[in-house]
């Protein structure tokens, strides 16, 4: 049966267009049952369509270019947009600790240090010999350090099993209110140890990332929800931005179906979050939750790539969130984003997704096989959802694809 593409726009060069529909006939279903891709270049449109199969299980429903797909990670863009926006409004301080917003993050203190759980497997990790009697006072960690990814906590834990109950499948009413779910969280959060001491280096952070969702709630006296409705998702016309797509009034079928959660739900993820944290968070949290479509993650890229007055952002604050914060090997990051590395003087192009783009290029990945990567010398905003996850979480033929669809744009754009 040959791949099903939908295309709303297609208008590269002919050769680049047909390498394009190549290497997504090449991808489905190998890398994802579900493609949905939006480029834009100088600020225009030019590449909207989805490829593969709405319904993996049937084959009977074609992939289309509004599908919404569970975003995983690129949840945090849109918690940093929020954090950045309250600092530029003078509310929070990019330098302030956490525990002016979030007292109780500030007890016990001080707590131990460990190796921190592995989030596939869910084991615990031993903790390194010289880390062994190691103390951190969590009245330190500052919103910088929880926005670049150098607080010092623990990559991930497993929340959701101290949340409550299993939550229901989407759309049915949960009988544990958000609000109480967080509770939980919070108190849970406080008890763990961290992983190194803050500002020491790079530990990418879910947990950071809730609790920034935790700090805009505080700081803005909104739920996070309604926080990301009113001003991330109105003011940039990103109709299809959402948590919890079923209650927001999406139907089922517009949406892509992830993992089959054999050890906690026991069901299938579909229109609910993939990630067991965020799910028992209520589906609400700053580190995953949102759904969209392509072209609106696509709009939200050139809202930061142009500084849009309607992203909330003074130009400033964007340019400090795309300048480097943290450097570890080639994990460079800004606030919130993911930079490309800069090689070393002899050294070729740096690897990873960013590699085949521009100097300047940033972007965020997301666990269930999506990606947003901004290229300003090109002026290039490449949206690619999918739901890789479909086959497994442990299979990820994301890390091939990706550069390689990227490389494809570039060049296919030009020379910056």
């Amino acid at each position: 049966m040959s791949t099903p593409l939908s295309v709303r726009t297609l208008t590269l060069p002919d050769a680049a267009a047909g390498r394009l529909r190549a290497l997504l006939a090449e991808a489905i279903p190998g890398v994802a049952p579900s493609i949905g891709l939006a480029v834009r270049h100088r600020g225009q449109l030019v590449v909207d369509l989805a490829a593969g199969w709405a319904d993996p299980d049937t084959w009977l429903r074609p992939a289309h270019p509004d599908l919404r797909f569970d975003l995983a990670s690129l949840s945090k863009l849109v918690t940093a947009t929020l954090v950045l926006q309250l600092v530029d409004a003078g509310t929070v301080g990019l330098d302030e600790p956490l525990v002016r917003w979030l007292e109780w993050f500030g007890s016990p203190a001080p707590r131990p240090v460990d190796g921190g759980q592995e989030p596939l497997t869910r084991v615990m990790q031993p903790t390194p010999p010289e880390r062994r009697w190691w103390l951190v006072d969590p009245a330190v960690v500052t919103v910088r350090q929880l926005l670049s990814h150098t607080s010092g906590l623990a990559p991930w834990r497993s929340l959701f099993d101290v949340v409550g109950p299993i939550p229901p499948p989407a759309g049915e009413r949960d009988p544990v209110s958000v609000v109480d779910r967080w509770a939980a969280a919070g108190a849970a959060i406080r008890t763990y140890p961290f992983v190194d001491r803050p500002g020491a280096s790079i530990r990418y952070s879910d947990i950071g990332f809730i609790l920034l969702g935790m700090l805009a709630v505080q700081a803005a006296g909104e739920p996070l929800d309604a926080l990301v409705r009113a001003r991330v998702a109105a003011p940039l016309g990103l109709a299809t931005l959402t948590y919890r797509p079923l209650d927001a009034g999406m139907a089922r079928d517009a949406i892509a179906p992830t993992s089959d959660d054999r050890l906690w739900r026991h069901r299938r993820s579909w229109a609910e979050v993939e990630d067991e944290n965020a799910n028992g968070l209520g589906g609400v949290a700053g580190h995953a939750g949102l759904f969209a479509a392509a072209t609106d993650i696509a709009a939200f890229g050139q809202a930061w790539l142009d500084a849009d007055p309607h992203l909330g952002i003074h130009r400033r604050t964007r340019d400090e969130a795309l300048a480097t914060q943290a450097q570890d090997g080639d994990d460079h990051r800004g606030l919130g984003w993911q930079l490309r590395p800069v090689p070393a003087a002899g050294q070729g192009s740096p690897g990873g997704m960013l590699g085949p783009l521009g100097p300047r290029a940033f972007g965020h990945t997301g666990f269930t096989g999506t990606a947003l990567a901004v290229d300003p010398d090109r002026q290039l905003v490449i949206a690619c959802l999918t739901n890789r996850v479909w086959h497994g979480r442990d299979r990820d033929a994301m890390h091939a694809f990706l550069p390689r669809l990227h490389r494809l744009l570039a060049e296919a754009v030009g020379a910056a």
